[in-house]
């Protein structure tokens, strides 16, 4: 078996799971208590807290821990909304292919009477700094631009907008989701006031994430019921699972130029060989992106029918978003991009790891091949294609 879908879960690391069982059993305490038990695990929270803020060079009390990137998602865009209506500014400014935990929060908004302007991406995936200034206003509360695309995986100009949001004054949250712990990332060298993460993109639990929320930026609850987090998310908090997370992506940033350097390897090479296929397309720059990530479009054929002969053949991947992978709808990333409906039906995902081989590569590129040939060995749209009676696009 390959897998090849690590965008959408990666496979935790032993550190990070021998973190965990450990401190299961050495430190279940509510880290909310006074007695032994209790200070125990609060130790392991602050310290884990600090480890957190220094890999991406924030301050302690900078960091609330959550329950993944989707909740640090909404804390972050609801707050600076609410904080933005009080000083009667209602504008947010974000971009086309964002993850739907910022898209859907900013339709929540919309139906509360904020105006939301989503910049366009162009065909390589990247926004334009200078085309965002365009768009900012005196009553823009908010500008919300993505690390690194989920499914294409492109890099943003993130320290080029933050500087023209610190100059206009204007706070910058970035969901960073895909790109921590496989990119370096600083808050002070990147003018991040707020940064969305989950550690199950770099090799820790599930149900576990955190908000960077720089000092003077007032976030707004989501979650009431106790003084968690310094009052800002309530619920007991899942020390074993902060924990496992802190050790994750401490070891995903001691190893992150060497992996990197692996894997952009493998993900160029991934690139050459479906290259080859024709009428395909790469999705996205194809420099600009991050190291494990290949997108690419077949046209001809559907998503859906590939992936499920490539699971046939040990080879998971996926054609986007887990989180839309029941939609039968296009991609609205692809679409944002410039891809037209039938060519972004045919679209594949892989992610690739430093877990990943050369043999792997050599493997995923024959099969989807064959399995290309293949289906559009009996897809009526080929034969149009074909025969002239369509035009093809790719």
């Amino acid at each position: 078996m390959i897998y090849a879908d690590n965008a959408a879960t990666t496979k935790m690391s032993e550190a990070a799971k021998n973190t965990m069982f450990t401190l299961l059993e050495d430190a279940w305490g509510n880290p909310s208590s006074l007695y032994a038990h209790g200070q125990k695990a609060k130790e392991v929270l602050e310290k884990a807290r600090l480890d957190v803020a220094a890999l991406i060079g924030a301050q302690p009390n900078e960091i609330y821990f959550t329950s993944g990137g989707s909740e640090a998602d909404n804390q972050a865009i609801l707050s600076m909304a609410e904080a933005g209506k009080k000083l009667g500014k209602t504008h947010i400014v974000s971009t086309a292919f964002e993850h739907h935990a910022v898209l859907h929060t900013l339709k929540k908004l919309q139906k509360q009477g904020f105006e939301v302007t989503l910049l366009n991406v162009h065909e390589d995936g990247i926004v334009r700094p200078e085309e965002l200034e365009n768009a900012l206003r005196e009553d823009t509360c908010l500008v919300t631009v993505m690390y690194a695309n989920n499914e294409i995986g492109t890099i943003q100009p993130i320290k080029e907008i933050g500087e023209l949001c610190r100059r206009h004054k204007i706070p910058f949250h970035t969901d960073a989701v895909q790109a921590i712990g496989h990119i370096p990332i600083d808050v002070v060298r990147d003018n991040i006031d707020l940064l969305s993460a989950s550690a199950h993109k770099f090799h820790g639990p599930k149900g576990v994430g955190f908000l960077y929320a720089k000092k003077g930026v007032k976030l707004s609850n989501l979650i009431e019921g106790g003084a968690q987090e310094r009052g800002k998310r309530a619920g007991t908090e899942n020390v074993a699972g902060i924990a496992a997370m802190a050790e994750a992506l401490k070891e995903a940033s001691t190893h992150m130029a060497e992996n990197a350097a692996y894997v952009s390897r493998l993900r160029d090479r991934l690139i050459e060989g479906l290259s080859r296929i024709p009428h395909s397309a790469l999705n996205g720059d194809r420099i600009r992106r991050l190291p494990g990530n290949v997108s690419f479009c077949f046209e001809g054929i559907e998503g859906e029918s590939l992936l499920l002969l490539l699971d046939d053949k040990g080879i998971q991947a996926s054609s986007g978003s887990a989180c839309t992978s029941g939609s039968l709808d296009p991609s609205h990333v692809l679409l944002a991009i410039g891809r037209v409906h039938d060519v972004a039906h045919g679209s594949l995902r892989l992610t690739i790891s430093e877990e990943t081989s050369e043999g792997d590569v050599e493997q995923i590129i024959s099969s989807v091949k064959e399995v290309v040939e293949y289906l559009r060995s009996f897809s009526p749209i080929w034969r149009e294609l074909t025969a002239g009676k369509k035009q093809f696009i790719l």
